[in-house]
């Protein structure tokens, strides 16, 4: 083994061991069993130029803001629907559609806060955005420590490149939750608690932006202004709340009945405009994976611009163009089932035998709303180490956009990629590893 590759063996071995010495796990639900399992690092950086990089910052800042301007129409005036530009049935059957959202303001019109754009490189160099997380994304807080750590047991890697610093996104994060809060009150981070599967990025980022960390039953909601009351049962006025609960989940009295992990009348405190939700409910209705296929339209709807980022080529069988499209092409296509997310409910025609085949079409043509189609992008594939070699394998990029009184992209992101050789699927619910993303200065 070379020099080279034996450093980065060590950095893998030592970064990993200190990863899960810190705790630094993730953890998913699937069929009514939690399990918990370890985010394994990469130490081959993913290296984006200086100039793909502000060719990518100009694109996410532009998609951000279309979305929280259509967030913001969508439950007021509703322009876009009267101008035909996206379809009325199409935004009132999304999941994500919430009509309790109907008429409340969000302080400076901001429903998306933190947004996780997710993109992939094609190996013709084009960058495309494959998914806009704008509900509760995570994953940011992986690069940050592990770059953290890095810094500690070999600090010569970020003394001989020009890396761009990604301590930063405390840094966002406080000034978007001080541009947000309403009564000089306090900020917190609510979490559900030890058995959410991002459970140590709530209380990392609590600790680098000073915010505090909240329980259920913590928060408490009196005269429509809530308030933390802690450790000391003393009741300290709270302005912004970074709500790492589902929409469905954090008011039991307006949505799940049965919920023990929100705040009872929380919703009585947002429309009153007496404390800030981040990120807004009700965004789920621009994050819906039909939706998405509208995005570029709202850039030039909203901005008067062309988008500067593209979409994967996307099709709807909610038209009849692309319904009999995806019908007779099926075998080639990625299809997607909007309700589902974490790499769930992806499908790649070319994996499924002729009956498997015949019992998707049938899906589609039936509930024909649930489902996208999308070409199969042959996306950039990066190095990774493992065995002792270095080998590729398929990764995306999750970029994170903060806005506050402005909108601001962070210098670095969340690389994920396979450890599969035949699979297309980076996310870390389906057994991946991340590595850290350096943006280059020169």
């Amino acid at each position: 083994m070379d020099t080279r590759l034996n450093e980065l063996t060590d950095r893998r071995e030592t970064v990993n061991k200190w990863l899960e010495r810190y705790g630094v796990r993730f953890g998913i639900y699937k069929n009514n069993v939690f399990k918990e399992q370890l985010f394994p690092f990469d130490p081959v950086p993913r290296i984006i130029t200086k100039t793909d990089w502000e060719y990518l910052e100009q694109g996410l800042r532009q998609r951000v803001t279309a979305l929280n301007k259509f967030l913001w129409d969508i439950y007021h005036d509703k322009n876009i629907i009267r101008d035909s530009v996206v379809p009325e049935e199409f935004v009132y059957a999304s999941k994500g559609y919430m009509p309790e959202c109907e008429g409340v303001d969000p302080k400076g019109g901001v429903y998306a806060h933190i947004s996780g754009i997710d993109l992939v490189e094609g190996k013709n160099g084009q960058w495309y955005v494959l998914e806009d997380n704008l509900r509760i994304p995570s994953g940011a807080s992986y690069p940050m420590i592990a770059r953290e750590i890095t810094r500690k047991v070999s600090p010569k890697t970020f003394a001989d490149n020009a890396v761009a610093e990604n301590r930063g996104y405390a840094d966002l994060l406080r000034q978007m939750m001080t541009d947000m809060t309403v009564g000089n009150g306090i900020a917190v981070i609510l979490t559900p608690g030890r058995y959410n599967s991002a459970y140590f990025e709530h209380s990392y980022l609590a600790e680098k932006t000073g915010a505090v960390l909240a329980y259920p039953g913590e928060l408490i909601v009196e005269n429509n202004v809530v308030y933390y009351t802690g450790i000391e049962n003393k009741l300290n006025r709270v302005g912004c709340i970074y709500r790492r609960v589902s929409d469905e989940y954090l008011d039991p009295m307006v949505f799940e009945a049965s919920s023990l992990l929100g705040i009872p009348n929380v919703m009585q405190a947002y429309k009153a405009g007496n404390v800030a939700l981040i990120n807004a409910l009700g965004n789920g209705v621009a994050d819906d994976k039909g939706i998405y296929y509208f995005v570029p339209k709202m850039v030039e709807y909203y901005l008067h611009e062309k988008p500067v980022l593209q979409n994967a080529p996307t099709y709807l069988p909610y038209f009849k163009e692309d319904y009999d499209y995806i019908l007779a092409n099926i075998n080639n296509l990625v299809i997607k089932d909007v309700s589902e997310a974490g790499g769930y409910g992806v499908v790649f025609g070319r994996d499924l035998s002729e009956d498997k085949i015949k019992e998707l079409k049938n899906l589609i043509i039936s509930e024909p709303r649930r489902w996208i189609a999308q070409e199969v992008i042959d996306f950039k594939d990066l190095e990774i180490l493992e065995d002792g070699q270095l080998i590729e394998r398929k990764a995306d990029l999750r970029a994170f956009v903060v806005s506050g009184n402005e909108t601001k992209v962070w210098k670095s992101g969340l690389t994920r990629f396979s450890r599969n050789p035949a699979s297309f699927v980076v996310n870390s619910s389906q057994g991946g590893g991340f590595k850290d993303t350096w943006v280059m200065l020169e």
